[in-house]
């Protein structure tokens, strides 16, 4: 519900739908290979906010759209992804927000 939405990102948490690395077939050894590299967070990370950004655009009620929008703004700024990461993300987010759809790393 939407609630729990807003609590989650209320306190920080990004809500994801995301399937890219199954998609993509980032899964078992593959998955592991950069997981264990420590680079599964510039997938991940930006992988949450297109796919919390396609949902807020779809579905969101304003009150999560104001506060899930300020939550990307916030994680973009963070410092925990690459800069390359960061300006895909950047690209991407600019075509879910013109209505694209399973836009993702």
């Amino acid at each position: 519900p939407t609630s729990v939405r807003l609590d989650l990102m209320n306190q920080g948490y990004v809500p994801s739908w995301c399937t890219a690395c199954y998609r993509k077939g980032r899964t078992g050894e593959h998955f592991m290979k950069i997981a264990k590299a420590g680079n599964i967070h510039n997938f991940c990370h930006p992988n949450s906010l297109l796919t919390l950004q396609e949902y807020l655009n779809d579905y969101g009620t304003a009150e999560e759209k104001a506060v899930g929008e300020r939550l990307i703004q916030e994680e973009q700024e963070r410092g925990f992804m690459s800069d390359s990461a960061v300006k895909m993300l950047n690209r991407k987010l600019k075509k879910v927000n013109a209505g694209e759809h399973d836009q993702y790393i």
